[in-house]
């Protein structure tokens, strides 16, 4: 059976900005097919039986597929594309040196100016190969997010 993982960000700064692991599955699941990244979906579709998010409203910001590969706003469609990149959404743009001097090994990190790599990409659309979805909430419900999930909830990092 198909599921989505909605990983549900509380913008409310009085909660730190906790994010929550939730599922989305059955009738909901084929709500959120064909929804595209900055779409505004209703809570009432997001997690199951009584730890729905009703009463909220949810933007979409992101998500990946089965594979890992993370969806970017700027491409259409919900296909596979393999794009040419600076340091953006997906790509850190890093080069790290490993050297080696006398018995201390030391790593270093920089981000040499023009380096691009092509890259794998989602497109913006949810499609049946997405796995995640990251959700931001626009608008409260009466209950909040901390008390709905409770402690069960599980928190997630993104």
């Amino acid at each position: 059976m198909a599921e989505f993982i909605a990983v549900v960000n509380d913008t409310d700064p009085k909660n730190g900005g906790k994010s929550y692991a939730l599922k989305i599955t059955g009738n909901n699941h084929a709500q959120m097919l064909g929804k595209r990244i900055g779409d505004v979906v209703d809570g009432l579709f997001v997690g199951e039986g009584d730890k729905t998010l009703s009463g909220y409203k949810l933007e979409i910001t992101g998500g990946s597929d089965k594979t890992g590969t993370p969806m970017r706003r700027d491409l259409e469609g919900g296909n596979r594309q393999s794009i040419l990149v600076t340091q953006s959404t997906g790509y850190k743009g890093e080069v790290v040196v490993h050297k080696k001097k006398g018995g201390d090994k030391k790593r270093f990190r920089y981000k040499p100016d023009g380096l691009r790599k092509r890259r794998n990409f989602r497109g913006n659309t949810v499609t049946q190969d997405t796995r995640q979805i990251n959700l931001r909430v626009v608008e409260s419900g009466k209950k909040p997010l901390a008390t709905i999930l409770g402690a069960e909830g599980e928190e997630a990092s993104e």
